[in-house]
């Protein structure tokens, strides 16, 4: 049966940062689930990239006396860089606002939204976090500070902007919410949105003067203004496609109304922007919304927020130079959860390589390929996922630590067979029932190998080939005191 579309994208980072824990979590997340979907046979479009507009980028630039393009390319660098260190999808597209395509598509979107009588000027009055870069209620802030950045002081602003009628489509998100019961993951999630439209919706503001912030897309017949750093990246979901001239493209991977086909991967600060902002932006310029949106929590470590003042920031490149990409890949699936904020330690950390990792998958390896290259001379025919359905429901539903629980449950249950069995002593004694052992126990093995290559790519690629050639491969995952 032929392999259906589908197309997958994550949040673009802001580039006013090294790359962090939060977004390796999201994008390692979303790989999963695009690697899964290749293996059984779809055709994946699978999307990522950089943010690099707005205020704070800006800033930052002239702060560092450079020129904010400059600024962004070293930046855009570091997280290009993530698709190798992170063993990432090989053919995962990398999108910056910056690039010229997306400048093209996102002033067609802004024309559009324009045309549908959407967009109109009027004086923009707000309480404004310019680390969300969100315009903030006062029953958003506590103690007149936002709660995710409260280290930044709240900015008063004041000026002539373009707004989104944002308003206007509190009805049709409410229908669209009702028709989907699974259109934002998980349900508490969904809740949250499905309330904040709810309350009402306020017009939201499109653009700054480009006097004071003259880093973004021009406003289309306005060179005055340019574009709001929210309205300019969403755009970036459909612009990654070609649209809107390669409107085949775009049909087959982001979808139509009838068969939507886009899954959007967020963390829970962009719940907001991705299932009520951007959904009512794609119903003005004529789109068809989103088919589903994941929305994880945060990342905390020691229990508390990460911040370079508390000297808390979990570095994943660190980590990989010193245990590996899988170690994180793995960490990542199995110990964080893919809904609820979870904490990081590298004590943690180091616990879960050494008793999973070291003690128990690469151990386990060890053992069953050594008595095979031995006693054996044939091989298993390594199978096909397609042919292996025992992990579908959990990625299906974005349960990736279940994935992973039930795959080590079969590896514990392999170690205790060996045990039980003592195929060590068999093998020796009795070489009909030795080898008849060890043929299971290989074939498990190539299984268990399989599985793995969504989570663990570099290392279901290192048992497998080690289970062709028949011998025993270095050591996967060495111990770390």
């Amino acid at each position: 049966m032929a392999g259906k579309n589908f197309y997958l994208t994550t949040t673009l980072p802001y580039v006013n940062a090294d790359p962090h824990i939060g977004f390796a979590l999201e994008i390692v997340q979303a790989d999963i689930v695009a690697r899964y979907r290749r293996l059984m046979g779809d055709d994946v479009f699978f999307n990522t990239g950089t943010d690099e507009h707005g205020v704070k980028i800006y800033r930052k630039a002239l702060d560092e006396d450079k020129d904010p393009q400059i600024y962004v390319n070293e930046y855009a660098a570091k997280f290009r860089r993530l698709k190798q260190l992170l063993g990432l999808y090989p053919d995962l597209y990398f999108i910056r606002t910056t690039d010229p395509h997306h400048r093209v598509a996102a002033q067609e979107f802004w024309k559009r939204c324009a045309e549908a009588g959407d967009i109109e000027k009027k004086i923009y009055k707000t309480k404004y976090c310019i680390g969300c870069e969100l315009e903030k209620t006062d029953s958003e802030l506590i103690d007149s500070r936002c709660p995710i950045h409260p280290n930044l002081e709240i900015e008063f602003r004041e000026e002539e902007n373009y707004f989104f009628k944002f308003s206007k489509y509190q009805k049709p998100l409410l229908e669209l919410y009702a028709n989907r019961p699974d259109f934002v993951i998980p349900d508490f999630r969904f809740n949250e949105i499905k309330k904040f439209v709810g309350a009402g919706l306020e017009d939201f503001s499109i653009s700054r003067l480009k006097e004071k912030m003259p880093w973004g897309i021009p406003v289309p017949g306005d060179e005055d203004h340019i574009m709001f750093v929210w309205f300019d990246a969403l755009i970036n979901y459909v612009s990654t496609l070609g649209w809107p001239e390669d409107r085949p493209k775009f049909e087959q991977f982001w979808g139509t109304v009838e068969n939507p086909n886009a899954l959007q991967m967020a963390g829970k600060d962009n719940l907001r922007q991705q299932a009520a902002m951007w959904q009512a932006m794609l119903m003005s310029a004529g789109l068809p919304p989103t088919k589903q949106i994941l929305i994880h929590g945060f990342i905390t470590s020691g229990g508390q927020k990460m911040s370079k003042s508390l000297g808390n920031v979990i570095d994943p490149v660190v980590i990989i130079e010193e245990y590996g990409t899988d170690a994180l890949r793995y960490f990542l699936a199995r110990h964080v959860s893919p809904f609820e904020d979870s904490d990081f330690t590298m004590e943690r950390f180091k616990e879960a390589y050494n008793s999973d990792l070291a003690n128990g998958l690469g151990n386990l390896v060890a053992r069953i390929l050594q008595m095979s290259s031995r006693y054996l001379t044939t091989t298993p025919k390594i199978p096909d996922l397609k042919d292996l359905n025992e992990i579908q429901k959990f990625v299906t539903t974005f349960e990736f630590s279940q994935a992973m629980v039930h795959l080590w449950f079969r590896m514990k249950y392999l170690d205790g067979l060996i045990q039980e069995q003592r195929t060590f002593e068999v093998v020796k004694t009795n070489r009909i029932a030795g080898k008849k052992q060890l043929k299971y126990l290989l074939e498990q093995l190539a299984e268990i190998a399989v599985l793995l290559e969504p989570f663990m790519p570099d290392t279901s690629k290192k048992i497998t080939e080690a289970i062709i050639a028949n011998k025993k491969p270095e050591n996967l995952f060495p111990r770390k005191e």
